[in-house]
């Protein structure tokens, strides 16, 4: 029997649901909380328990305290932060331990070591995996970054060292460029993470980005789960993730997944994490980051492999080892999975929030869908647009495209702009189509933003609904 038998889930939408059915399967009891805004949320309706953390929309969630109690009243003995929120925050993982709950995630002092990016580049330059070039610390200020740009080689990237999500990144071109945006990295590194720290490294033109995605645990067995194509981005945002890459050689998925198992080997890492590395054009790999928790993309690592990493997650946190060695995992086909947000791809991708008048899934073979909306549900304008994942799986590419195709036009999402039809555009563009992109991508092709949400039935409905409404005198 699993030691875990009750959870909470610290975290809201798709990802709260996704927990919960893992729960479901695995005989342990969900227990859910919610701001006032989310009040009729999905993963309240599906939780076996659902508590109110009041009425601060955002607060709410990142009031690890709260969180705690509810845990310890509710008589949880483990709490799952899901991704975004408190997830990577070393506090919370060890005020859960402090409290006897169980954190399922790494430790506060893993989690500590790869959210600082200084410290992890030190870790990895130990370890021989390859870093890109940069400064070896934080940088006191812009006269100790002009020599290391001038060694590197212009452009650079300045980072905050504590950073994440795309925030505290300025690209800088020249060394007027980089005085120009020192300051304001620093700036956006203090409000952002409660910190001034910010690095330098070697801009990386238009890389490929690749991510592995490993599992581990406390008795030594570290396993990867093949690599994740992530180029397709906005603004340092992922859009369309891809399992594996349509790019790598056979030879480069071996190195980068052997350089990712190294990695978290070298920093003593237990349960789900994804080692991110950028893959230069000349064909180099170099570590990014490590992100330490579980990944919005996940889904399309569980589509090839059949390995469910929410329950995998949940075993290594009870202290159970991985049910599978690496000789065990195998992948089958290829996996794509859209982000469908709540904006407006013409507008700039204006959050579009509101009610779902109507709402449907795609079906049929290989598609999955993890969503936090259904009909009737108005969407809060207080946190992420992402209102769900359409996930799809072939044996090959061509199949893929095809059914993810088919897929974007099935599914249904009224009442709000959304970003199927940017999706569709992206998907049927003839470059992404060959499989080989950086990200560049969506740079290159601004002509992609205009979109017209394509339903054939709309405007049918529409008259219909106006010559009912006329009929009864409404």
């Amino acid at each position: 029997m699993l030691p875990i038998r009750k959870l909470l889930i610290a975290n809201r939408g798709e990802i709260a649901v996704r927990i919960i059915r893992a729960c479901a399967e695995m005989g342990i009891t969900s227990v859910a909380v919610f701001t006032d805004a989310d009040r009729h949320a999905l993963h309240v309706k599906k939780a076996d328990e659902a508590y109110s953390i009041g009425p601060d929309t955002l607060g709410g969630y990142l009031n690890m305290h709260r969180l705690i109690n509810v845990a310890r009243a509710a008589g949880c003995d483990a709490a799952h932060p899901g991704y975004g929120f408190l997830s990577e925050n070393p506090d919370f993982a060890a005020a859960c331990a402090a409290r006897g709950i169980r954190f399922v995630g790494p430790s506060a002092a893993v989690i500590r070591s790869m959210g600082d990016k200084v410290a992890a580049r030190s870790a990895m330059i130990a370890a021989g995996v390859p870093v890109v070039p940069g400064s070896d610390g934080n940088l006191a200020d812009v006269e100790a970054a002009l020599p290391i740009a001038d060694k590197v080689g212009y452009p650079v990237m300045l980072k905050a060292t504590n950073g994440g999500g795309g925030r505290g990144i300025r690209l800088c071109t020249d060394p007027e460029s980089l005085r120009r945006n020192f300051d304001r990295v620093r700036s956006e590194a203090t409000r952002a993470f409660g910190s001034t720290d910010i690095f330098l490294e070697k801009a990386i033109v238009n890389p490929r980005h690749i991510e592995v995605q490993i599992l581990a645990d406390s008795h030594g067995n570290v396993t990867h789960l093949f690599e994740r194509d992530c180029s397709i981005q906005r603004r340092h945002q992922k859009l369309i993730e891809i399992a594996p890459s349509p790019q790598l050689t056979e030879e480069q998925r071996a190195f980068v997944c052997e350089a990712a198992v190294t990695a978290a080997r070298a920093v003593k890492y237990e349960n789900a994490g994804t080692v991110e590395f950028l893959l230069d054009h000349d064909g180099s790999f170099y570590f990014m980051e490590m992100n330490t928790r579980l990944q919005v993309e996940h889904p399309i690592t569980e589509m090839i492999t059949g390995v469910d990493i929410v329950q995998e997650q949940l075993r290594v946190a009870a202290g159970l080892p991985l049910r599978y060695r690496q000789e065990d995992i195998t992948r089958r086909g290829y996996a794509m999975e859209f982000r469908i947000n709540a904006e407006d791809p013409e507008n700039d991708f204006l959050p579009s929030f509101g009610r779902i008048t109507r709402y449907f899934a795609p079906g049929g073979p290989g598609i999955r869908t993890d969503g936090a909306i259904y009909t009737g549900y108005q969407i809060p304008p207080h946190y992420d647009s992402m209102c769900a994942k359409l996930i799809c799986w072939a044996l090959d590419w061509d199949l893929l495209l095809a059914r993810a195709d088919r897929a974007l036009r099935d599914i249904g999402v009224y009442g709000v702009k959304t970003t199927i039809p940017y999706h569709l555009a992206i998907l049927n563009h003839p470059q992404f189509r060959t499989g080989i992109f950086d990200t560049g991508f969506i740079g290159a092709h601004p002509e992609l933003t205009q979109v017209h949400e394509a339903r054939p039935n709309r405007n049918l409905a529409v008259v219909i609904a106006a010559a009912l409404a006329a009929h009864h005198g409404l």
